[in-house]
């Protein structure tokens, strides 16, 4: 399987501000972006829920920047090509990512709350995926006292 938009020459900017344009476009308010070395968060609030995206961004360290694929040291700015090629193409899949979404939540096809919710932002900063995902976990291996618990008005904040 090939990697969406692996080869684009789309700026991550560019991007990025498709996101914001199409967030925009269907009813998105409050957005912002925040970067760090090893990753970039998109934030909106939509009617009065916050939503988050984190984007991992690749290190530009990785073996597969440093090294050709033959094993061969790269050059500074070679290195450097390699590296902004893969975070163009993360910027690129999160973009087609919001727009899907958005499509089908505009589409009838799905609603915000179903498309959005591991991404909604909890009182405490905390997203919906990050509370509920260790008690689902452990509700597949066979322990379901967390997801019970959540089930049962446990508090998710």
């Amino acid at each position: 399987m090939s990697t969406y938009a692996q080869n684009t020459q789309v700026s991550t900017d560019r991007s990025l501000s498709e996101i914001k344009n199409t967030l925009m476009r269907y009813g998105a308010d409050q957005f912002a972006v925040m970067e760090s070395r090893d990753k970039a968060s998109v934030a909106f609030t939509w009617e009065e829920r916050q939503v988050r995206f984190d984007l991992p961004l690749p290190s530009r360290n990785s073996r597969e920047f440093t090294l050709t694929p033959t094993g061969k040291t790269r050059t500074a700015s070679s290195a450097q090509d390699a590296w902004e090629k893969a975070c163009r193409q993360k910027w690129r899949a999160l973009a087609l990512v919001v727009k899907a979404k958005l499509e089908a939540v505009e589409s009838g096809i799905s609603t915000f709350d179903r498309e959005f919710f591991p991404n909604i932002i909890l009182p405490g900063g905390a997203s919906v995926f990050d509370t509920l995902a260790p008690a689902v976990t452990d509700a597949i291996h066979g322990n379901p006292a967390g997801l019970l618990q959540i089930t049962q008005g446990g508090d998710l904040s």
